[in-house]
């Protein structure tokens, strides 16, 4: 039985070092900007939906090099070197910096797909109301919608309360055309603010799928979980796999992690080793 053990920071080989200083340049970026000149890098380079007004193409290759928070950026880095290191001397930096592209940007799409199913209920129901401005159709979405607003939303919470106080003029008298017509200004821009919420940050995407790889190159070497249990590498992958895929089909309330994503980077991990393999380009 083989075993698998990180070889240490010295044996480095030049794309898995490269990246590990880019992540770590944009972490500090991310928190010198916002404290220095308030400006939000997650906001710009963090990955929107596609029908919201911060999206931007190139963010399905910038979102991958953001992260939340220094827990977030440790761990996927850890992953990134332990399993990264031994992917690129066997393939070389060429071909491991491919998979690592194809990984993170297929999960991105993945991502995407995902919160569009997440989203689109809410959106239609804005939008039905928004199209007939019927009293009973926005009644029907604020007793079924949560919104998610408080005082650090800024102006769009001072536009919350004028929301509600003229959700009771309605109430009263569904005629009152100015309330009306305030209420729909509202809602067009709750529409847009609701889009722009959901953003995903972060190279697990990518390190997911070099999880898999690792796992499908060399399935028999032992991984030592919390550096004491021993594991294999391949059913370490499917636990890891199954977990995911059990958390993103519960879709806990309050959960922020974006397991389709993870899902997604082994996803095309698999498609791009499979088609390799065929190409007799792996063994």
């Amino acid at each position: 039985m083989s075993q698998f053990r990180p070889t240490g920071f010295q044996l480095l080989p030049p794309v898995v070092k490269n990246l590990l200083i880019i992540n770590g340049l944009f972490f500090l970026a991310t928190i010198t900007f916002e404290s220095t000149f308030r400006i939000d890098l997650t906001k710009l380079l963090g990955l929107h939906f596609v029908s919201a007004s911060d999206f931007h193409p190139y963010q399905f290759v910038t979102y991958m090099f953001m992260h939340g928070g220094f827990t977030h950026i440790l761990f996927n880095m850890f992953a990134l070197w332990m399993f990264g290191n031994t992917l690129e001397n066997v393939w070389g930096g060429k071909r491991f910096l491919i998979y690592y592209m194809v990984t993170g940007i297929g999960a991105g799409i993945v991502y995407i797909i995902w919160i569009y199913f997440q989203m689109m209920p809410t959106l239609n129901d804005i939008n039905t109301f928004l199209n007939t401005q019927e009293i009973a159709v926005l009644g029907k979405f604020t007793s079924n919608h949560t919104f998610v607003l408080n005082q650090f939303s800024g102006q769009i919470w001072l536009d919350f309360q004028e929301f509600q106080r003229n959700i009771r003029m309605l109430s009263v008298n569904p005629d009152n055309i100015e309330a009306m017509q305030a209420t729909v200004a509202f809602m067009t821009e709750y529409k847009e603010f609701y889009l722009n919420q959901s953003v995903v940050v972060g190279a697990s995407g990518a390190v997911f799928g070099i999880l898999l790889a690792f796992g499908m190159m060399f399935p028999n070497s032992v991984i030592y979980l919390y550096f004491a249990i021993p594991i294999k590498a391949k059913y370490f992958v499917m636990i890891y796999g199954a977990f995911e895929l059990f958390e993103g089909v519960m879709n806990r309330p309050g959960n922020n992690i974006a397991h389709f994503a993870h899902l997604g980077g082994m996803l095309f991990g698999y498609i791009l080793i499979v088609y390799w393999k065929r190409k007799g380009e792996l063994h």
